[in-house]
Parts: structure tokens; sequence; C-alpha cells
């Protein structure tokens, strides 16, 4: 068992989902426990400056091997997972050789991972593949990355001979729900840019994000006994109903690709008297994600004119930002990686991420930080799954970019 499969699948054991609803840094007190046990392990292999803050951050220094001055380069994932999907008491399966095949994960819940609904998997037949029980997620999203970096920064200490400049490494908490980088110390890490490994399938090469806000959508009615109603009760779940047929219907997740936006409505919850509404509002480009804002502001100011000012109200917070705004100015950082899968074989898949990381927060916060894949596929779902060959690719391509930084000017 390589390095990197035995350290991702210890580190799957512990249950780190993070909790949206939850006011605390970090948002749930299980992430510190894996925490720990990472500050552990990187103090054993002899890094340096080990660090774990009270927000549940943790960095550390591997140093450089060579007398020149060269950037000084970070490696970032994070150690929650999604609240969507149970976290606790995984159970992971080894598929050796995949033939093809759909792969039954739990015989007794007939839960089975399809290659009718995962067409990609055939594209790793020959490979190791790792998945659950289908009773809860695995976490490679984004403990994979964790352990890839772990197993890279454990083989340079053992390698002398490969020359490199200092290496930063972070683990974030709270990701997942939006909050990695709220404390993230840039100045403490103190890179000159990074990458965060939290990418998908192998070869995923991404500096260009979603523009991303939340809009939170209060309906406000009047309940009165049904049988004395005419002309008094108001329905806020019925108003819910016409703010939801306003939105576009073709503008959703399931709707869209590639660099199109979409309106998402995330969750529902209500009653006669009062409805919540929570949607998320994303798009590459800037001005059209200004005028999706906009957008959602005007179905609720017609809505007030129709039913009276104040029946809803709608609290929009932005979220991230396109990091393409801040990697393109030093795009050769990502180059840098674009070699570097080249070198070790990997074909370079350059894509907008659907999504946001930590390092679009980050390029905005002075630290350009590009994605690179980890190797999983389904996040977040009980069909997830990650091939060992991906992950063991994705380590060879955290060492390829240490040397090729090491031949940089600083």
């Amino acid at each position: 068992m390589s390095k990197v499969v035995e350290k991702f699948l210890n580190y799957v054991k512990f249950d780190t989902r993070s909790d949206e609803e939850s006011t605390t840094v970090p948002s749930t007190s299980k992430q510190l426990v894996l925490a720990e046990e990472l500050v552990k392990e990187l103090k054993e292999m002899g890094l340096k400056d080990v660090s774990l803050d009270s927000n549940g951050y943790i960095m550390a220094t591997l140093p450089g091997n060579i007398d020149k001055s060269v950037p000084v380069i970070g490696f970032i994932a994070h150690m929650d997972t999604s609240p969507e999907m149970p976290g606790h008491g995984i159970k992971t399966k080894i598929v050796e050789n995949y033939d093809g095949n759909d792969i039954v994960l739990n015989e007794e819940q007939k839960l089975i991972l399809r290659v009718e609904e995962s067409p990609e998997i055939k594209e790793y037949i020959g490979n190791t593949i790792i998945t659950t029980d289908g009773t809860t997620l695995l976490g490679a999203d984004d403990k994979a990355g964790i352990a890839e970096i772990m197993a890279a920064m454990e083989y340079l200490t053992q390698h002398p001979e490969i020359k490199h400049g200092d290496i930063r490494v972070g683990f974030t908490p709270d990701e997942e729900v939006g909050r990695g980088a709220d404390h993230f110390d840039v100045e403490k890490f103190n890179a000159d840019f990074a990458y965060t490994m939290d990418g998908g399938a192998i070869g995923e090469l991404e500096y260009e994000n979603f523009n991303a806000a939340s809009a939170k959508i209060v309906i406000s009615g009047r309940n009165v006994h049904p049988g004395y109603a005419k002309n008094k009760m108001i329905n806020s779940m019925l108003i819910a109903k016409e703010v939801m047929s306003m939105m576009p219907e073709n503008e959703t997740p399931g709707t869209t690709e590639g660099y199109e936006g979409f309106y998402h409505l995330v969750s529902m919850n209500g009653g006669v008297e009062e409805t919540q509404l929570s949607y998320i509002i994303r798009d590459f480009d800037a001005e059209k994600f200004e005028s999706r804002k906009t957008f959602v502001q005007d179905v609720v100011n017609k809505v007030n004119e129709k039913y009276g000012s104040g029946t809803v109200a709608v609290e929009i917070k932005e979220q991230y930002r396109n990091m393409k705004e801040k990697v393109e100015p030093v795009k050769y950082i990502v180059d840098i990686a674009f070699e570097a899968m080249e070198s070790v074989g990997v074909k370079p898949l350059v894509r907008p991420i659907r999504g946001g990381t930590d390092g679009a927060r980050l390029s905005f916060m002075g630290l350009p930080t590009p994605n690179i894949f980890t190797g999983g596929h389904n996040f977040h779902g009980r069909f997830e799954y990650i091939p060992v060959q991906s992950m063991e690719k994705a380590v060879e391509v955290i060492l390829k970019i240490a040397e090729l930084s090491s031949k940089m000017e600083k």
C-alpha cells in the first residue's frame, strides 16, 4: 500500500463534518481531533514552525535545501467534509483492478455505483478504486488533498536529492461551509504563491471560479383559522411559490454547464405564517453576477408591490469572487503546474471551477492560489470514489512543482 493511500485511509476515519448553523470557529470541534493528528505527523516527519491556532488552522514549513533565493510556495487543503452526508463510521471498500462494471457498495441496502450514472469511471479500468459502503460519503474532498500533501512532504524529507525552496503547508477548517479562509493568516503563511489540492478528476487545473453570493428570502404571511380566513389569511408558502416561479427555470445547476451561471434553491422551510427560501447565486462574469443579484432584488420588489411593502425581505451576501482577476497577472504559477503535470504524464485539463475553493478567497487576500486535482469523483455523496493511481499522480505533481519552483528567481 502506497503512503498516500495509507494516510488517506487513516484520515477518513475522522468525522470532520462542518456545520453551517454553528457560530464557533471551527464550526465543529471534531475537526480539531484530525488537526491534532496532522500536527503530530508534521512534527514527526521533521517539518518546522508547526502550529495549530485557536481557530483550527495548521501551518508548517519544509525548509529549502538550496542556497539561492527562490519563491516560497504553499500547498493547502481543508480538513472538514460536507455536512450534506453522514461522515461517521466510514467503511471503505477497495476495488482492485477495476473491470469497468457497476460496483456493488452495499448488497443489503442495494446501493450500487452504476456506470450509467458515473460513466467517467470507465476511464479507470485497471485502476484500484476506493469507495465506501454507500451509507456515508468518502471524504476525498478534501482528505485526499491532505494525504497527497502529507505524502509529498514526507517523500521530500526522505529524498534530499530533490532540490526545493521553502515549502509552506496549510490545512484549514470549514471550507465546506464557506468559511475556510475567514481566519487564514496570509502574512504568517508567508508564501509567494500557493496551490489548493482540492480539485476533482486527474488533470484538473483551475484558476477561474464562480463569483458567488447567497440570498436568504423571508416571506411573511398572516395565519387565521381556515374556517374564517376569507380576505384575511395570507399564506406565505403560496407567495413563496410565486417567488420561485419568477426565477428562470433554465438557469439552475441541473440545466447549466461550463461558464453558464445559475440560481440554485438550496432549501425551503416554512408554514402559513412565514416561509424561508435559501438561494445561492453563481456566475463567472462579474457584470452578469451583479445583474443576477439585482434580478433577485427586483423579484422581491415586484412581489412586495403586489402584496404590500415588507411582505418579502431578502438578504444578499457576497461569498467569494472569481480568482482569475488575481491569478492571471501572475499566470506563470499556473504554467508551472501545467508543466509539472505534463512532466509526470498527466494531461492537464484547464477548466473553470463550477464552485469555489479556499484559493478564491486567498487570491483576493494577497496569496494567488490556483487549484489542482485530488483525483476524486462524486463528492459530497454516497457514491463518492477515488482511484488510487490518481492520488499517486497528485503526489508526483506536488513534487515536480517543488522541483520546478527551485529553478526560478525569487
